[in-house]
C-alpha cells in the first residue's frame, strides 16, 4: 500500500510542477541557443520537420493563453515519460523463475 500512495503522490506532484512550474520557466534562450546565436551560427539554421507539430516550442497548438499551453505541454511530456519509462521497466524488470508444479 505504502508502494501505491508513493506512485500517486509522486505522480500528482509531478503533474503540478508540469502544469504549474512551466509557466515560471525563463523565455530567454539556453546556453547553446545564445552561443549560437553569439557566434552566428544560429543565421544558418533551418525549420526542422516537426516545427508544426501539437507540441512545438513547449506549448500547444491552437491554445492562445500562454500560460495554459504551457501547462498542458508540460502535463503531456509528463504523461509521455511516464508511459515510456513505465513501460521500459516493465518490459525489463526481473521476472520470478517459473516454479514445477
Amino acid at each position: 500500500m505504502k508502494n501505491k500512495r508513493f506512485l500517486v503522490v509522486f505522480l500528482l506532484v509531478s503533474l503540478a510542477l508540469a502544469g504549474v512550474v512551466s509557466y515560471y520557466a525563463s523565455s530567454s534562450p539556453d546556453g547553446l541557443e545564445k552561443v549560437a546565436a553569439d557566434k552566428g551560427i544560429s543565421a544558418k539554421e533551418k525549420d526542422h520537420s516537426l516545427k508544426d507539430s501539437p507540441f512545438a516550442d513547449y506549448g500547444v497548438k491552437g491554445v492562445g493563453n500562454g500560460r495554459l499551453s504551457g501547462g498542458l505541454a508540460g502535463i503531456a511530456g509528463v504523461g509521455v515519460v511516464l508511459l515510456v519509462g513505465g513501460g521500459a521497466f516493465w518490459l525489463l524488470r526481473r521476472r520470478a523463475p517459473a516454479r514445477d508444479a
